[in-house]
């Protein structure tokens, strides 16, 4: 069963703001875009829409962008 954290949108807001926010990666967006099938993928997104944020295991946020040699489990 997957977790959600809610986030209520707020001008300025964008999806690669948003994983840096919640992952501390700006190219994990999918996951969150993926969860919002109903909202428009657009540069900005509006304010007051009530967004589902994936939690994601840490390995998978930890071991982003790193050399093979360099993630958990390796």
């Amino acid at each position: 069963m997957a977790e959600y954290v809610e986030h209520l949108t707020s001008e300025g807001d964008r999806w690669d703001l948003l994983a840096w926010t919640y992952y501390g990666d700006a190219h994990l967006y999918e996951p969150i875009v993926t969860a919002n099938p109903g909202v428009p993928i657009r540069p900005f997104l509006e304010a007051g829409v009530l967004l589902l944020v994936p939690v994601l295991p840490d390995a998978v946020v930890v071991d982003q962008g790193l050399p093979p040699w360099k993630r958990r489990g390796s």
